[in-house]
């Protein structure tokens, strides 16, 4: 008998039907040789303190480093999950052979891993490796399934990932608890420290003490309007009144003269495919959606089948995915909300001719284990409000990434006044290429939301938030260089102004990016590989900052509270608090999964650097103590 093991349940349920094993039993289906259970996320978790040592029962700083010489896992204390744990064991005990069908994902083979190193497995395991739920994807799995040693160096970088974070802490929270807590108030207040989590909180704090810090400044600015059209000079700002009104008079009365006019045309390229981070951006940004909401939206339409794998970190499709675009396309074709078929014409427009295969697309060296985020072509039906929005970003983007470029012209002209120099710049777009699939009126209508839902979503900044951002089509009049004539000069004074706070969407950047503030999409792609936790941990690391009190919403900005400020003015390790670092870490974890790391030395090192935190804040002797704060208001 062939013991097939998912996830939960309802993906279970799927691959049984496929595999014809329709019979239910008590937690497993059965039939046509094939055995089909499931877990439900995480069955079993590494032992906790009290379960290595009597003396680690109780918080002590004396007992404090905790360092294992063997991690262990155990069952979760549940009723539910030793029930389920039972029967999966019953079931390998008695396998011929065992098929591992967890989300193909670094955190998915450690779950079944660790069930089945409880269970005590001694059959041949082999791994389903899917980046779809669609029937046909499930049956292309399971003729070309994997032997499980293939996935190794995966499981190894999901241990290691969840050893440094039990080791770090485990013992930094209890560090800090007990040596800077304010512990007077009933139970005590646990400052809780994580190795993601605490240097993403020293993200924020930093960006709000330098808004609480900020003086603004006055400058003046010098422009002038001639012929209805407003030039600045180019010499920018003018720091004190005094300059800006020297200058203003040497203007004032005298001839304006064009000097330059220079026409260049440029194009623009599609948006790249999704990614999860850029996804949870753009739902932020047009949306006001969490990370963790985009998160859980974007797994309900992957289990509904009608988009791929969500938990992943690249923008591009492999060669193997092209054969099957016409196909995906047909289905947006026939995709119908509220009867409408918001793609159709946008898919007809592509008809006729073959796709074109562009490498911002398709580029196998740049995919590892999953691909971007595309529409599966299933037509959706039933969708909530929050999954047709979704859908809608990903289906759009993945139609946009077969049109034209977008191409414009921006047009600069100089002028002049006794030596002082203007520009103005306009912009004139030529042919919308892939803009037009995003230039549908009222799009939100037609995936049923109405305006007045999708309002006041905007981006913290004041900017438009919209999933693509709209060209400002400044056309200018036509000038002619040596022509000269009257004008009107203005002195206007303005003030600089603070740093924006982080919303989820620019904090989720910054996560990426290890702290790096990159507008650049291909200089942002590059620092990937050391960003802090993985695309699929950060919507959980923002929701534990909120509950744990350190950090709170404001509209849509992210605000650090009193208590989350205060821990990390505590902290003195930059190891604790350096997203540099930390993205050092994660790019170790990322080498340990292709091979290029070795897992023993990364746990090795993490030793030694919690053994000099612990001897560090056990040496200070100052009386420091983190209050109360806001930490117990909801």
């Amino acid at each position: 008998m062939k013991v097939c093991i998912a996830e939960k349940p309802s993906v279970a349920r799927d691959i049984a039907r496929i595999l014809g094993a329709n019979k239910s039993c008590d937690g497993y289906m059965e039939g046509n040789g094939y055995q089909v259970t499931w877990t439900f996320g995480h069955l079993c978790e590494l032992k906790e303190p009290n379960d290595y040592s009597e003396n680690w029962k109780h918080w002590s700083l004396a007992a404090l480093p905790m360092i294992p010489p063997r991690f262990g896992i155990k069952l979760i204390e549940d009723e539910g999950i030793k029930k389920q744990f039972a029967v999966i064991e019953k079931l390998y005990h008695a396998a011929d052979e065992i098929i591992n069908c967890g989300d193909a994902g670094q955190e998915g083979e450690l779950i079944q891993r660790w069930v089945m190193q409880k269970a005590g497995v001694k059959c041949p395991v082999k791994r389903l490796w899917i980046s779809s739920m669609t029937d046909e994807a499930i049956r292309e799995g399971f003729a070309s399934l994997k032997e499980q040693d293939v996935y190794q160096p995966l499981y190894l970088a999901g241990l290691s990932r969840a050893i440094g974070d039990w080791l770090l802490g485990m013992n930094a929270t209890r560090l800090y608890t007990l040596k800077y807590g304010n512990n007077n108030y009933g139970k005590g207040q646990v400052l809780s420290i994580g190795r993601v989590q605490t240097p993403t909180l020293a993200l924020i704090v930093q960006r709000q003490k330098e808004i609480n810090n900020f003086k603004p400044e006055p400058y003046w600015v010098l422009a002038t309007v001639y012929r209805d059209t407003q030039f600045t000079a180019t010499k920018g700002k003018f720091t004190s009144k005094e300059e800006g009104e020297k200058a203003f008079s040497t203007i004032e009365g005298k001839p304006f003269t064009i000097t330059n006019v220079t026409k260049k045309k440029g194009t623009e390229q599609p948006k790249q495919l999704y990614d999860l981070t850029s996804l949870q951006v753009d739902c932020n940004r047009k949306y006001g959606y969490s990370a963790e909401m985009t998160l859980n939206t974007i797994q309900s339409l992957y289990e509904k089948k009608l988009t791929t794998y969500p938990r992943v970190d690249t923008q591009y499709l492999p060669d193997d995915v092209y054969p099957k675009c016409p196909q995906t396309m047909n289905g947006l074709f026939q995709t119908a909300f509220a009867g409408k078929r918001p793609y159709a014409e946008l898919v007809k427009a592509l008809g006729g001719k073959p796709l074109p295969k562009s490498k911002r697309v398709f580029d196998g060296s740049k995919v590892t284990d999953h691909h971007a985020i595309i529409p599966t072509g299933i037509p959706p039906q039933g969708l909530t409000d929050a999954e047709k929005n979704v859908y809608n970003l990903i289906a759009r983007r993945f139609i946009a990434a077969f049109y034209p470029d977008c191409k414009f012209s921006t047009t600069t002209v100089i002028g002049e006044v006794d030596g002082i120099e203007f520009k103005v710049t306009g912009k004139e777009i030529l042919d919308q290429g892939w803009r037009v699939v995003f230039a549908t009126p009222n799009a939100t209508k037609e995936t049923g939301i109405t305006e007045e839902q999708s309002a006041g979503n905007g981006d913290a900044s004041g900017k438009d938030s919209s999933a693509v951002e709209p060209v400002s089509e400044v056309t200018l009049p036509s000038f002619t260089k040596g022509e000269t004539g009257p004008h009107t000069p203005t002195l206007t004074e303005k003030q600089t102004t603070p740093p924006k706070h982080y919303t989820e969407a620019s904090l989720l950047r910054a996560m990426e990016t290890a702290g790096k503030l990159v507008d650049d999409d291909t200089l942002r792609a590059a620092l990937k590989e050391n960003g802090i936790g993985r695309p699929s941990s950060r919507a959980g690391i923002i929701e534990t900052l909120f509950k744990r009190h350190y950090i709170r919403r404001k509209r849509k900005n992210l605000e650090a509270t009193e208590t989350g400020i205060a821990l990390i003015d505590t902290i003195r390790e930059k190891l604790l608090i350096s997203a540099e670092l930390t993205g050092i870490w994660e790019k170790k974890l990322r080498d340990i999964e292709h091979k290029k790391y070795d897992a023993g030395q990364f746990i090795n090192e993490l030793k030694e650097q919690i053994n000099n935190i612990v001897n560090d804040v056990l040496a200070d002797n100052s009386n420091r103590k983190i209050g109360q704060g806001d930490v117990n208001k909801k």
